[in-house]
């Protein structure tokens, strides 16, 4: 039995012919295309379309794909539960105007609320069986006063959105057979 995961398409191609090379071939010329595409739409529309979160949400769409932390579902509860408990969070602790942690530094109550947002988060990916890692990520951006708006708060869902969609459709093109929105579990 081996310790590979079982790979498709290009990405399968790419792994016979060059071994590890193939790998990192297919994942990182994959995920750079995806990010860029992100990144272009950020920039065309002017919105936090791409946050730091997003990397290693791109990184387990194309490392490993079949697994349900990379499936639609678990990568849009995930960011999702982690922007609203973000946001709970502030609320909270009074932080909904406070300037970032890199304004004013680490207090007492942004530790509360990193704290807090964080415990939100990976209890309720728990309960809901969507485990989606790069969300805690997502929910310290919001804690920590990066990016806290309902505008930008949106954004960032869409985000989401635009890249789930992307690496998806990628991922089918490619002859990468990723689910449609659950992984088996």
């Amino acid at each position: 039995m081996t310790d590979q995961p079982t790979r498709f398409g290009l990405q399968r191609l790419l792994q016979e012919r060059l071994g590890k090379l193939g790998e990192a071939i297919y994942a990182a010329c994959a995920g750079a295309v995806a990010i860029a595409i992100s990144g272009l739409a950020a920039y065309l529309l002017r919105q936090p379309l791409l946050f730091p979160s997003l990397g290693p949400t791109v990184f387990l769409f194309f490392e490993t794909p079949l697994t349900p932390q990379a499936s639609p579902r678990n990568t849009l509860i995930g960011h999702g539960v982690a922007l609203l408990a973000g946001y709970v969070s502030l609320a909270i602790f009074g932080l909904l105007a406070a300037p970032s942690v890199l304004e004013s530094g680490m207090t007492p109550p942004r530790i509360g609320a990193a704290a807090l947002s964080i415990l939100i988060t990976m209890a309720l990916l728990i309960l809901f069986s969507s485990p989606h890692p790069p969300a805690g990520a997502t929910t310290l951006i919001v804690s920590l006063g990066f990016l806290t708006t309902p505008t930008q708060l949106a954004a960032m869902a869409a985000g989401v959105v635009l890249l789930t969609v992307v690496g998806w459709l990628m991922n089918r093109l490619l002859g990468v057979p990723v689910p449609v929105w659950s992984a088996e579990t």
